[in-house]
């Protein structure tokens, strides 16, 4: 059994309309969920294949973290979909710095946690002093490398033209990829 701990105000989005989120996400995982409202304490407790419900506790992580359920759940899709949290707080001076640094990671209109989404195929979500991403190694990467960089305080388009590079080159790849159907390298 693991314990994991969200939000007060994601209690809300895991537990779902009458229970609907939360059943889906135990049939799914193939886990049973015990989630404390008073204090957002979750307990995971996989009852059918392990593998799967290892990812129980990253999806209830995920949700608490910001994603929406459907999003959260793209992680039991493949084994190597993962979830991974950039600590937007700890690359921050202060509360006005912590404003600042989300705002450079979000951009005007959102504009540039969307562009880091669609260049590198990965959800993210910014929620509290968090950056969250669900997506492939190399796409976790991506996203990871650019919010490091704003983070730094890289300008804007020097971050955009590395999603773009890293962008091709996934395309690249998966291009040759399946360029050679059966052959065992390439």
């Amino acid at each position: 059994m693991q314990h994991v701990k969200i939000p007060q105000d994601r209690i809300g989005v895991l537990i779902g309309e009458g229970g609907e989120t939360m059943r889906e996400i135990e049939a799914e995982a193939e886990v049973r969920l015990d989630i404390d409202s008073e204090d957002g304490a979750v307990a995971v407790e996989t009852v059918g294949d392990p593998v799967r419900g290892l990812k129980g506790p990253e999806i209830v992580r995920a949700i608490g973290r910001g994603f929406a359920p459907e999003e959260a759940l793209q992680l039991l899709e493949d084994d190597m979909m993962l979830f991974d949290v950039v600590d937007i707080d700890a690359a921050a001076r202060n509360k006005n710095d912590l404003k600042r640094q989300k705002g450079r990671l979000i951009g005007e209109g959102g504009r540039t946690r969307e562009l880091m989404e669609e260049l590198s195929g990965a959800s993210v979500v910014i929620y509290g002093s968090t950056l969250g991403i669900i997506g492939t190694p190399p796409q976790v990467d991506a996203v990871r490398s650019a919010a490091e960089m704003l983070l730094d305080g890289a300008p804007h388009g020097t971050v955009y033209s590395f999603l773009e590079e890293r962008h091709n080159e996934m395309k690249h790849q998966g291009m040759q990829y399946h360029r050679f159907p059966g052959s065992g390298s390439s």
